[in-house]
């Protein structure tokens, strides 16, 4: 008997790292899950290891979970009368804190994802690292590992809040000095928490609770299943049954 070797990346990385990783291949897409704690070490055997090589990071960006899955559109069981026959209006930034929609099918509201490519073998490979506290989300910084890390870290440190445990300068990017929140949060208003204006009488610049605005739902937000697959997985089934 021979022993067969690992030839795919999510089998190589199943035997690597073993139950350190949770596996998953959707549409030739590789992703690994894993715990706060094995970043940075997974983050080095990936880079460095001659089975993955994995020498640039993409991306890393933060997720908010809050609400994932729940729709606020209608597009089942709408009424044809008015402009929102199809709104709710009870998902993502319109509800109250104390009735916040919850979320059962993910351990944690927030998480990070890390991108990365293997010029050397062609291939790429995302990470999620769900933060196992809601209230302080916080992961280990893998700038020690990527370099450019630095600049995502602190976007999802301005955007999500998510704190980047051994980050060298750990700032603000993209808000203002002095924004407090953070704005790509689920729960953060969709039309903010002030707006500015001039004041000609005080002839100066002036922060205000929002009050010109009123929230209006015009995107639907609904998770649909693809549409050309369920077509080619139905042709596929009814191939197989006339064969």
């Amino acid at each position: 008997m021979t022993d067969t070797q690992p030839t795919s990346l999510a089998e190589r990385l199943v035997a690597r790292f073993g139950d350190t990783l949770k596996v998953t291949t959707q549409r030739t897409e590789v992703m690994a899950e894993l715990a706060p704690g094995d970043l940075v070490s997974v983050a080095t055997a990936l880079r460095d290891e001659a089975g993955f090589k994995f020498a640039e990071l993409i991306d890393l960006c933060g997720v908010d979970f809050l609400g994932y899955g729940q729709a606020e559109w209608n597009t089942t069981d709408a009424t044809a009368t008015g402009f929102s026959r199809g709104v709710e209006g009870e998902a993502m930034g319109r509800f109250a804190w104390e009735n916040r929609p919850r979320n059962v099918r993910l351990p944690n509201r927030f998480a990070v994802m890390v991108h990365l490519l293997s010029t050397t073998l062609n291939q790429r490979v995302a990470l999620r690292v769900f933060c196992p506290d809601d209230v302080l989300p916080l992961v280990p910084s893998i700038t020690g590992v990527w370099p450019v890390a630095s600049w995502y870290e602190r976007e999802a440190f301005d955007l999500f809040g998510i704190v980047f445990e051994g980050h060298p300068d750990l700032r603000r990017l993209l808000t203002d000095y002095g924004f407090v929140g953070h704005p790509f949060r689920k729960d953060f208003p969709l039309i903010g928490n002030v707006e500015v204006r001039y004041d000609p009488e005080q002839k100066r610049v002036v922060y205000e609770p929002v009050t010109s605005v009123v929230p209006r739902v015009l995107v639907p937000r609904v998770i649909r299943n693809d549409v050309d697959l369920e077509q080619a997985e139905a042709e596929a089934a009814d191939d197989w049954r006339r064969n």
